[in-house]
């Protein structure tokens, strides 16, 4: 498998994860949301200092407004998290280009 695969394959496995911790296996709960979060990115948990992150985050991504995520509707977070990380990358690179 590609790099890019893998990280595809990823994206699949880690969603299915916590998306069967309720035995649903389809859609990501409340608690799956924030469980997934708190465990797969605390780095970016801590950069937010607000205690009600989590929350605001499933709600702005609940799409639908069922109080669950769907595959498509966690991937927005990691397109939009992606975006915003590679835009610090080009800052990044910029800088060190400068030097």
């Amino acid at each position: 498998m590609t790099e890019l695969e893998k990280c595809m394959e990823s994206l699949i496995t880690i969603f299915h994860r916590y998306a069967d911790e309720d035995g649903d296996g389809k859609t990501l709960s409340k608690k799956e949301v924030k469980t997934l979060i708190e465990t797969e990115l605390p780095t970016f948990l801590k950069s937010q200092n607000d205690p009600k992150a989590v929350d605001k985050i499933r709600k702005d991504l609940d799409q639908n407004g069922d109080d669950k995520l769907d595959f498509e509707e966690f991937l927005s977070l990691v397109v939009g998290l992606s975006m915003a990380c590679e835009k610090c990358f080009v800052l990044h690179k910029q800088k060190k280009g400068k030097k």
